[in-house]
């Protein structure tokens, strides 16, 4: 699949098989997090697996949106590992993080698994659920596994801003 392919196939898969994802398929998204690029190369990104049922279940304490997906990551991030800019102390862990997370969606897309960027959750809650160190911060839930056979696309996912409102060219 080339990458326009599956950049614009991926969509937020709302509903998913109760099939269990493969740990091959789970290291190789692991895998495009760890190669995915980060200021100064200092991957601040820390991601919790969870694939365990029980382990699972207790999402619903932190999110309605879990969509009873067979694997969840909860990806974090270290402020302290992170590069801070020179110029005005910009921390960029959210943003590596945030293209961590990327990678990890295309990835699932291209090893067949669907995936949602989940950022309604109670952080306090997912905190206390899975004992996440004081030191990272909570950026997403990640919902994974095989779509169900009946999945519905959100109509909103083929509806964008026109290109001209989007770029610029040489200034503002």
């Amino acid at each position: 699949m080339n990458f326009s392919k599956l950049a614009s196939d991926r969509f937020s898969c709302r509903k998913f098989k109760e099939q269990e994802v493969e740990q091959e398929k789970i290291d190789e998204i692991l895998r495009s997090a760890m190669v995915a690029p980060t200021a100064v190369n200092k991957q601040p990104q820390r991601i919790l697996v969870l694939n365990d049922k029980e382990k699972l279940k207790k999402l619903d304490e932190c999110t309605k949106y879990g969509f009873n997906a067979p694997l969840c990551f909860v990806i974090c991030y270290d402020r302290d590992k992170a590069y801070n800019r020179g110029y005005d102390g910009k921390n960029s862990a959210e943003i590596d993080a945030s293209i961590a997370t990327t990678h990890m969606m295309l990835q699932a897309q291209d090893l067949g698994l669907g995936t949602t960027w989940v950022m309604a959750f109670n952080p306090i809650a997912v905190r206390e659920c899975y004992s996440i160190p004081d030191n990272l911060e909570i950026l997403a839930l990640l919902p994974t596994g095989y779509p169900a056979e009946d999945v519905q696309v959100s109509p909103m996912h083929s509806k964008f801003i026109d290109i001209k409102d989007m770029v610029s060219y040489n200034e503002f």
